[in-house]
């Protein structure tokens, strides 16, 4: 039991030795500045001008809207500084305290003469490192090899506000649904769907029967989503198979005043947007053939009153 009792006090006597040999360095503080944004409100907004499609080509902007609650907070931490104790320095921070003990009287005797104009780094902190350095029991003072913990955190509100943000749904799925089909198209890197119901993948579907499309995104991250819908005006309606067939059938086999006859009818239709892009096609077509082209200029000039030009003759 004695036994027991001895190796109890040493194992603690050891402990608080080594606890004891560490030599405080002054405390140490950091501040910084920390924000934290919290998400309280997501939406998308589909933004689809008038609700009737009059025409077959919309521009339809889908937009991501967040608001957040933004928090400033002032962060200080403060941590205990050390320097742990190592034996072997021991052998030099002995002598060397010595001798700064006897350099710190001395230059606490000339300061008296000198009316204490000497700075505390001689006449204190030589005295300081010098008890340090012949206690064998810790080390001198070392901001080189000191460790530090973490006493102490603190943070302060300073501030608190909302913030809102809307940004385009840049290159992004939007499902189109038009009668029993669903399409999936993009969004371009302006958050812009250009609707095209006389290409893609409605030029394969019969459109003219649909009245009625209906749009939908959603974010996979938080199922966040809208719905919008545009009704197919009747007249349109009426146009998209007259206008399907003048856009798409041969354009090769055909002659020139064929390819007239058909620019003129998207015209008549109202679909001007459609026909200087079948114009435009049909200059293309004929590049290399000047003298053909020259022709469907001649003609389109004189049978629909159209002036155009090789668009890469500019510059």
């Amino acid at each position: 039991m004695l036994n027991r009792s001895a190796s109890i006090c040493a194992a603690l006597s050891v402990a608080l030795f080594i606890t004891g040999c560490a030599n405080q360095l002054p405390q140490r503080s950091e501040h910084e500045a920390r924000t934290e944004r919290k998400l309280l409100d997501h939406s998308l907004r589909i933004e689809v001008g008038a609700p009737l499609l009059e025409l077959p080509q919309r521009r339809i902007r889908v937009l991501d809207q967040k608001t957040f609650e933004v928090t400033d907070f002032e962060v200080t931490r403060r941590y205990d500084r050390y320097t742990p104790y190592q034996p072997w320095r021991e052998l030099y921070e002995i002598p060397l305290g010595a001798v700064a003990i006897v350099a710190g009287v001395g230059a606490n005797v000339l300061n008296v003469v000198l009316l204490g104009n000497l700075p505390e780094s001689v006449t204190r902190d030589w005295i300081s490192y010098g008890f340090a350095g012949i206690n064998p029991f810790v080390n001198a003072e070392s901001n080189g090899r000191s460790q530090q913990n973490l006493a102490s955190l603190e943070e302060q509100r300073r501030d608190a506000r909302l913030e809102y943000s809307s940004l385009p749904w840049a290159d992004r799925p939007v499902q189109v649904i038009a009668g029993n089909e669903t399409h999936e198209l993009s969004t371009d890197r302006n958050g812009v769907l250009r609707l095209n119901l006389l290409d893609g993948p409605f030029a394969e579907q019969d459109i003219g029967q649909v009245g009625k499309l209906q749009l939908r995104v959603e974010d996979p991250q938080d199922a966040t989503r809208a719905d919008a819908t545009l009704l197919v005006s009747r007249s349109l309606r009426g146009k998209l198979i007259e206008a399907h067939d003048l856009i798409f059938e041969d354009l090769e086999g055909d002659d020139v005043s064929e390819w007239v006859h058909r620019v003129k009818r998207l015209s008549e239709l109202g679909l001007e947007e459609e026909a200087s892009e079948l114009e435009q096609s049909l200059i293309e077509l004929t590049r290399n053939d000047p003298d053909l082209q020259q022709e469907f200029l001649r003609s389109l000039m004189q049978d629909a009153g159209r002036q155009a030009r090789d668009p890469g003759e500019d510059g």
